[in-house]
């Protein structure tokens, strides 16, 4: 697509309006689509106009019955209702504070309620207040309308699933979700206290569903984005090495001291274009780094953990305008049989920054 057509049509810049009402996925007719033998988390399709809209929360660090997160449910509320996306995946640090499993199922309510289909890749707090990871992790799968599968025999961590995107072709995207973990201390001759990171078994399940999606395409590698928690040390290294990151750079990444060699794995497998975060609140850019994207998403919460993009102390209301209007969410538009992807921020009343157009791991505005 061209940047002019692409900067005309793209219904990121018309305002609050955002993006078209995106109509319901269906499962495809047996038969339809040839795709490789694997479980999914779920298998959508692009809607009567071609186009597929995924919808990011991330760190909305809710504490129910806390007024400091009424802005959190508030925007999760509205971005739901405006944009009517086709898919939402949230990336972690769902609750901040106990109850934490009332907490969760207050501020993912509305997604159930929603009717539209949703996953979620843990963060690090969010196996922090009483409840163990794999308590949270089915006390989500619970709810109406999450699609995560159950842990996987052998593979680290509680939320990792494969989501793919089917075009009349075949699977068109593939949409890879990590659990980030926690926290890791590491004993030898100098104690190791940093963030987890991604491990060997994660590794090794999505090179295995990377490989044999690659054998049902022809041996070509079927574009990918990966979503999870923390970023990758790489992030830092592409901020120390003068790429530009487009949006607001407001803190130091924060990813493991660890490097477990997953950014590597990515290149050498071909098919994730971006890896898609949250954890740093004051952070909502896209960077380009080594032929992938990194991109964060942008801080859906309220006021019971810091930030710093726009003023605090919000005041419920029933209008989209109230004080403090910083948190939002991050969308993608995909099309069908088209390279590349739209994204952009989407702010708490409809404000939207930085659309963009990511093809070929670089940028247009």
């Amino acid at each position: 697509m061209k940047r002019r057509s692409f900067l005309k049509n793209a219904a990121f810049l018309s305002g609050a309006a955002a993006l078209s009402p995106a109509l319901p996925s269906c499962s495809p007719s047996a038969g339809e689509v040839e795709k490789p033998d694997l479980e999914t988390a779920g298998d959508f399709h692009y809607g009567p106009d071609g186009t597929f809209t995924v919808m990011q929360f991330t760190d909305t660090h809710y504490i129910a019955g806390d007024l400091h997160s009424s802005r959190a449910l508030d925007c999760v509320k509205e971005a739901l209702s405006s944009v009517k996306p086709d898919l939402v995946i949230h990336t972690g640090d769902i609750v901040f504070g106990r109850p934490d499993l009332d907490s969760a199922r207050e501020i993912l309510q509305p997604l159930s309620d929603s009717g539209i289909p949703w996953a979620v890749a843990l963060g690090n707090h969010d196996s922090q207040f009483g409840s163990t990871r794999e308590d949270m992790f089915q006390a989500i799968r619970e709810m109406p309308g999450n699609v995560n599968l159950p842990p996987k025999a052998g593979v680290y961590g509680a939320s990792n699933d494969v989501i793919t995107l089917s075009g009349a072709s075949g699977v068109e995207r593939v949409f890879y979700l990590f659990d980030s973990m926690d926290a890791v201390v590491l004993e030898g001759e100098e104690q190791i206290h940093c963030y987890d990171y991604i491990r060997h078994s994660q590794i090794a399940w999505y090179r295995s569903h990377s490989e044999k999606f690659r054998a049902g395409n022809n041996g070509k590698p079927v574009p990918s984005l990966a979503f999870f928690h923390i970023p990758l040390p790489e992030m830092q290294e592409a901020l120390d090495k003068g790429a530009a990151p487009v949006g607001n750079n407001g803190e130091p990444p924060c990813p493991s001291r660890l490097n477990s060699g997953l950014f590597a794995q990515f290149r050498e497998m071909g098919d994730v274009e971006a890896i898609v975060n949250g954890h740093d609140h004051d952070c909502d850019y896209v960077i380009p780094w080594g032929h992938l994207l990194f991109i964060y998403g942008r801080f859906s919460g309220g006021d019971t953990i810091y930030n710093h993009l726009g003023p605090k102390g919000y005041i419920p209301s029933d209008g989209p305008t109230a004080p403090g209007t910083v948190s939002g969410c991050r969308l993608f538009r995909f099309r069908q049989g088209e390279r590349g992807f739209e994204t952009c921020v989407r702010l708490f009343g409809g404000e939207i920054q930085h659309p963009l157009f990511l093809k070929n791991h670089s940028i247009s505005q």
